[in-house]
């Protein structure tokens, strides 16, 4: 593979985090968006020139600016030579990227991918099946935030449709059908070629099929990952076999089995900073379920939540006079955003635990702050305390979960990012350390001491296995019960703090 030209658009750029829901829809509305076309190219010298030349030239708002990423997927019937031409033809406009063989329309998706920047992406396709003009829908839901993917539907009521092969037609249907059974979905049309993506979110999924297949695993993953996924109606001027369609039966047959497999596989990140693990710990709900129930009677009706990812334990402690939920990253900042649009008194705010200002601008404002599994992972743990206190008024309390035991620190609390795991007298000191009054420290979690050990101590494992999380979180309606007789501490700790007033102090 390699670069033959880079003339990159001068805007682009990484994309920006908003503070809080207005603040994203503010400027998403002010600013403009740079969309990054990604347009895959394999023998399309007939094609290409026109191809081009609709997506620069289609009527967009002033408020997208494009830039196109092609990559020849090692075309030999002369394509790259008018590629070459166009490049120079729209200076500025178009990135380039040439494979020495021809790899499949996945792969060279991926190589587009990791040469993207800006905010949102569009898959475009070279064969003119599909009107640029079209994107227009697609791209302002992303851009008002309420969508972090869109897919163009040919058979949600498009405006014009050509009529082509019936079994085609048929094949499309069935494994729209099964993959809205194996994902829960009700999409019209998941092998469409035109999706649109926030970038951040579309770079964060790791792509592993090379062909055709890229459109159900790419469905499967972002399913899977709980983002908002919306369809337009698009246009659509398929083309038979004679003028050059490469899809075949046989890669519908391929298509179910990689449908099959990322429905058992939970392949959905590219890092590996413990975000695959911590979204596999968010979907155990009977967990979490239980997590709130202990934490429930002492939440107050203010309240702070840092780092809180999916949103799964808010979700359970709702309705509130006021929740804000922090984060520190910007695709949980999407993803809780869009989560929780249509909820009254939810805010979603971007909040560093390691910035004492970001904190100083909320001093007081809260009853509560809740951190699950948050100081565990910060140097100065001392210091993140003190900031958390910061946000409560005299009297407010936080609540925290924290790993339990020093003996338990394994290959799953590095996978994690964790500094530590407490002992009670630690948390004992730390909170007279900060200026907390403890309420109450209990341990939770009993029954998941030998799973942990075995895991994390014995076989040194680098994930959670899904079959275990699965089992464990359909049997916490028993474990929950029986927790309490098992004869040893709990995985974590439940501490209560409450913050000192100056009456208390002295």
């Amino acid at each position: 593979m390699r670069l033959s030209a880079d003339k990159r658009h001068p805007m682009l750029r990484p994309s920006h985090t908003p503070q809080n829901q207005a603040s994203q829809t503010q400027a998403a509305s002010s600013a403009q968006q740079l969309v990054c076309v990604l347009m895959p190219v394999y023998n399309e010298r007939y094609r290409v020139r026109d191809a081009v030349a609709q997506v620069l030239a289609a009527d967009w708002p002033a408020m997208f600016v494009r830039h196109l990423v092609i990559v020849d997927d090692g075309s030999t019937d002369g394509t790259r030579d008018i590629l070459h031409e166009l490049v120079a033809t729209y200076p500025g406009q178009i990135t380039l990227i040439e494979h020495d063989v021809n790899q499949g329309k996945g792969a060279a998706i991926r190589t587009a991918i990791r040469a993207a920047e800006g905010d949102f992406a569009v898959i475009q396709d070279a064969d003119l099946e599909y009107d640029p003009h079209d994107c227009v829908d697609m791209l302002e839901l992303l851009a008002s935030g309420k969508a972090d993917v869109v897919y163009g539907s040919r058979f949600a009521s498009s405006p014009r449709r050509r009529v082509l092969y019936y079994w085609h037609s048929l094949g499309n249907r069935v494994l729209t059908t099964l993959c809205n059974m194996l994902a829960d979905l009700n999409l019209t049309d998941m092998e469409t070629c035109y999706k649109a993506f926030r970038l951040e979110l579309l770079k964060s999924i790791p792509i592993r099929c090379a062909r055709f297949g890229i459109e159900p695993e790419l469905t499967m993953k972002v399913a899977k990952r709980d983002v908002t996924i919306y369809e337009v109606p698009v246009s659509y001027y398929g083309r038979t076999y004679a003028e050059g369609k490469k899809i075949t039966a046989w890669d519908g047959v391929k298509a179910i089995a990689t449908l099959l497999r990322f429905w058992i596989i939970d392949d959905l990140y590219t890092d590996e900073y413990g975000q695959a693990e911590l979204h596999r710990l968010t979907t155990t709900h009977r967990y979490y379920r239980w997590m709130a129930d202990a934490l429930r009677p002492h939440v107050g009706q203010h309240v702070l939540e840092i780092g809180a990812s999916l949103g799964s334990l808010m979700l359970r402690l709702l309705p509130r006079e006021q929740y804000v939920a922090a984060e520190a990253e910007s695709l949980p900042l999407r993803y809780l955003g869009n989560r929780f649009a249509r909820h009254p008194h939810v805010e979603v705010r971007s909040l560093d635990p390691r910035v004492r200002d970001d904190f100083a601008a909320c001093a007081g404002q809260f009853d509560t702050v809740i951190a699950v599994h948050h100081l565990e992972h910060m140097d100065d743990d001392r210091q993140a305390l003190d900031n958390l206190r910061l946000t409560l008024a005299d009297g407010g309390r936080a609540l925290l979960v924290v790993p339990r035991g020093r003996w338990l620190f394994g290959s799953l609390d590095e996978v994690l990012g964790h500094r530590r795991r407490y002992e009670r007298e630690e948390l004992l000191a730390l909170a007279t350390a900060t200026g907390f009054a403890v309420e109450k420290i209990v341990d939770f979690n009993r029954a998941g001491v030998p799973g942990w050990a075995l895991n994390a101590r014995l076989l040194k494992r680098q994930r959670f296995s899904r079959v275990q999380l699965k089992l464990y979180d359909s049997l916490v309606w028993l474990v929950r019960r029986i927790d309490r007789l098992l004869p040893w501490k709990g995985l974590s700790w439940i501490v209560v703090l409450r913050r000192q007033d100056a009456t208390d102090a002295a």
